[in-house]
């Protein structure tokens, strides 16, 4: 689509502007999505992700169908993904731990408690949306630099299903819990490759079951939910102090003392 096919921006740059347009409209989706709450404000978000993905499929001057774009370059590497990565957790810690990051942590407990006590909610939940739109849309750059194609089959319920579970095993509450939690995801989605595979136990034929590494994830998030509903880490963070008391008390533990 013209102008964009023949404008060339650096990778930096344009990552930069992937991040800011997709804050924009979550800016723009946050009217709407804030105005309802609990089960539904998810349901709305849902719907939200369904009718961009249509769109997406439907608008193929702009992202050619179904087909999507292919060809992009690979700029994504190592360096770009962590640099990224150290980045966004630098911020978010910086936030968590300012007065914007403890109103937000006041709406999250109690909306209307916090409310009362004179904390705009509106704008406190659009600036965590907005914020993380931004981190998603250089996310996105970042994945279409990576695997040099874009396309609408990519945004289904099965990448929001995956982003769920490593929010809910991690810990609704907690940085270190979200990132364990997906290293293990990441790593564990690769290992269970096997259960896929056809097995062979002497006579015995298992023919491989497609899918069926996202069975041991459900039923994983489904132990989790029962015995640990905060997840792994609950709201706890990981600090060199508690690190430390912690070895203490196994050391203790093991020795009696």
């Amino acid at each position: 689509i013209w102008p964009l096919n023949s404008i060339s921006i650096p990778f930096f740059p344009s990552l930069l502007i992937a991040g800011t347009v997709t804050a924009f409209l979550a800016f723009l989706m946050g009217f709407p999505v804030f105005r309802v709450h609990g089960d539904y404000l998810a349901i709305v978000t849902l719907g939200f992700g369904e009718i961009v993905r249509v769109l997406a499929n439907n608008a193929i001057s702009l992202t050619n169908g179904a087909l999507g774009l292919k060809g992009i370059a690979t700029y994504t590497n190592l360096w770009w993904s962590w640099g990224w990565a150290i980045f966004v957790l630098f911020c978010i810690m910086r936030i968590v731990n300012s007065s914007y990051g403890r109103a937000m942590k006041a709406v999250r407990e109690d909306e209307l408690a916090a409310k009362a006590m004179g904390i705009n909610a509106f704008r406190t939940k659009m600036l965590a949306f907005v914020l993380c739109g931004f981190f998603e849309g250089v996310g996105g750059g970042l994945l279409a630099h990576l695997i040099t194609t874009i396309s609408p089959v990519l945004f289904t319920f099965f990448l929001t299903f995956n982003l769920l579970i490593i929010i809910v095993i991690g810990g609704l509450g907690s940085i270190t819990g979200s990132v364990i939690a997906a290293v293990a995801f990441a790593w564990g989605f690769e290992i269970l490759r096997v259960v896929e595979e056809p097995m062979n136990f002497g006579f015995i034929h298992i023919p491989g079951i497609p899918g069926m590494r996202m069975v041991v994830f459900a039923l994983i998030l489904l132990v989790v939910m029962l015995f640990a509903p905060h997840g792994i880490m609950g709201r706890n963070e990981f600090t060199w102090d508690g690190l430390f008391r912690g070895m203490a008390k196994a050391r203790n533990r093991l020795f009696g003392r």
